[in-house]
């Protein structure tokens, strides 16, 4: 194992990521899409939807199983860049 030492993650893990964008149908199934082929034990079941007050955003919690500081990057990377993403927390 090569991790950093500055790491405060433990691998494997259950890490949580917060999603937000704007509230249209697809929203959901995208994000889950983008997820699992950085997850691919990642399923709908294991993320939490929360409309924001006025329903014009959709704030998605996605649990994903973190293997490798490598691959929180890259999924990070991947919901950042979407169009349909407006901030990844």
């Amino acid at each position: 194992m090569s991790e950093p030492k500055d790491s405060l993650i433990e691998y494997p893990s259950d890490f949580p990521i917060k999603v937000m964008g704007v509230m249209q149908d697809a929203f959901a199934q995208t994000i889950v899409d983008v997820v699992v082929q950085h997850d691919p034990t990642f399923h709908a079941g294991k993320m939490e939807m929360r409309p924001s007050s006025k329903g014009n955003y959709l704030s998605l919690t996605v649990t994903v199983r973190a293997t490798s500081r490598e691959q929180l990057d890259n999924l990070y990377r991947a919901l950042s860049s979407h169009p349909m993403v407006k901030v990844v927390l």
